[in-house]
C-alpha cells in the first residue's frame, strides 16, 4: 500500500520558525498569529479564521515535548487529528489563556464577558526546607514555620467594618473591568478604581485597615518520603494562602535542600562513599567495618586490592522515590602512604624492597625496559 500524503503544511512553516526554534520563540509566533488572524479582527474572513486554528493546532504540537519528538520524526501521521484543528475560536483561546494572561477576548478584543465570576482560590507559597543527607535518604517529619496572608476574623475577609458591607463599584458597574476604544480596537482593562474586585471598601476594618487580609505565622508537620534530594519539590495542600469565602486554600510547595554529609555523596540513587585503607590492609586483605546509611556493614578488602578500586554493597544505597527501587552504595578505597615511619618500620620496608627487586613483575620489568629505551634513545 502505498504512503498517504499530507495535504497540512508543515508546522514549523505555519509558525514560521526554524524546526530547532525553542519554547520561547514558539509561543511568541504563535501569539501573533494568533492575533492577526483572530475573527474579530477579520470579520467575515474564512481564510484568517482557517489561519487562526491552522496556528492553534501547529502550537499544539510544537509546545509539547512528546508530541513535537514524535512529529518530528513521523511528521504529521506521528500525532494524528488534534483537537484544535476542528475547535471554535473561543475554546482555542480557552486552551491557551496562559500565553495571552486570561481570555484573548478580555485582553485584546473586549465585550465577550465580564470579570471572571466566583470566590478566588488562595494563593499558593513556596519556601525552602533544608535536610541533612540521612533525612532525605531515610525520609523524615519536620516542622516547618512560614508566614502568610490569612482571613481577618473580624471584617471576614472582605476589608469592610464590622457592621458593614463593601459596596458595587460606580465606575466599572461591579464587573471589575472597563472597556476602552482606541480607533479600531476595544481594549478591556480591569477597573482602576475597584482594582479588578468589583467592590469598593467605603468604611475599611480597623483591624486589617481594609485589606481583608493579616499576616501571621503558621507553624505545620511536612511528610518528607526518603529518597528526595536537592531541589525536589514537595506540595503540602491546602497550607498556602486562604481563598476568598467559599472557595479553597492555595498550597504550600517545599523546595528541598539537601546539606552535604562528612562521608556520603550521591549520585542518583547510589551512595558514594571514598574508603582509606592502609598499605598492609592492600597488600594483605582486611575486614573493614564501613558506614552506611542504614548503620554498620562489613566490608571484604582483597588481597592486593589498589588505589582507586571500587567495591559495591548491594542495596545499600539510596530508595528511589519514584520507581521504589533501592540503589547500592559504591566503595572507593584510597591506599595511604604513611608519611612517618619508625625505625622498625623502615627497615621492614627496605627488606619488602629487596624481596620486591628480586621478584618483578613481568608489567613491571616491560614497563620499565620501555622505559629504559625511551631515555637513551
Amino acid at each position: 500500500m502505498a504512503p498517504q500524503v499530507s495535504s497540512k503544511r508543515d508546522y514549523y512553516e505555519v509558525l514560521g520558525v526554524e524546526r530547532g526554534a525553542d519554547e520561547a520563540t514558539i509561543k511568541k509566533a504563535f501569539r501573533q498569529a494568533a492575533i492577526k488572524n483572530h475573527p474579530d479582527k477579520n470579520p467575515g474572513d474564512a481564510e484568517a479564521e482557517a489561519r487562526f486554528k491552522e496556528a492553534a493546532e501547529a502550537y499544539e504540537v510544537l509546545s509539547d515535548p512528546e508530541k513535537r519528538a514524535r512529529y518530528d520524526r513521523f511528521g504529521h501521521a506521528g500525532v494524528g487529528a488534534t483537537s484544535a484543528g476542528s475547535a471554535s475560536y473561543e475554546s482555542i483561546f480557552e486552551s491557551f489563556a496562559d500565553i495571552f494572561g486570561g481570555g484573548i477576548f478580555e485582553s485584546f478584543f473586549g465585550g465577550r464577558g465580564g470579570r471572571r465570576g466566583g470566590p478566588r482560590p488562595g494563593a499558593t507559597l513556596r519556601i525552602e526546607l533544608t535536610l541533612d543527607f540521612l533525612e532525605a535518604a531515610r525520609g523524615t517529619t519536620k516542622s516547618v514555620v512560614y508566614n502568610r496572608a490569612e482571613r481577618c476574623l473580624d471584617c471576614q475577609g472582605s476589608g469592610a467594618k464590622r457592621g458593614t458591607s463593601p459596596s458595587t463599584c460606580e465606575l466599572c458597574g461591579g464587573r471589575g473591568s472597563v472597556i476602552q476604544s482606541t480607533g479600531f480596537f476595544q481594549i478591556q482593562t480591569g477597573c482602576p478604581r475597584c482594582r479588578g474586585e468589583g467592590k469598593v471598601v467605603r468604611d475599611p476594618c480597623q483591624e486589617c485597615e481594609g485589606q481583608g487580609r493579616i499576616g501571621r505565622r503558621r507553624e505545620v508537620e511536612v511528610r518528607v518520603p526518603a529518597g528526595v534530594d536537592e531541589g525536589t519539590l514537595l506540595r503540602v495542600p491546602g497550607e498556602g494562602e486562604p481563598g476568598d469565602p467559599g472557595a479553597p486554600n492555595g498550597d504550600l510547595q517545599c523546595v528541598i535542600r539537601v546539606r552535604p554529609h562528612e562521608f556520603f555523596a550521591r549520585q542518583e540513587s547510589h551512595v558514594l562513599l571514598e574508603l582509606p585503607i592502609t598499605f598492609t590492609q592492600a597488600a594483605l586483605g582486611a575486614t573493614i567495618e564501613v558506614p552506611t546509611i542504614d548503620g554498620k556493614e562489613t566490608l571484604k578488602v582483597k588481597r592486593g586490592t589498589q588505589s582507586g578500586d571500587l567495591y559495591t554493597l548491594p542495596g545499600k544505597g539510596i530508595v528511589d522515590p519514584h520507581t521504589g527501587v533501592r540503589g547500592d552504595e559504591v566503595i572507593r578505597v584510597a591506599v595511604e602512604v604513611p608519611r612517618k615511619l619508625t625505625k622498625k618500620q623502615e627497615e621492614l620496608l627496605r627488606q619488602l624492597a629487596e624481596t620486591e627487586d628480586a621478584h618483578v613483575s613481568p608489567q613491571r620489568k616491560s614497563f620499565f625496559e620501555k622505559l629504559k629505551g625511551y631515555f637513551e634513545g
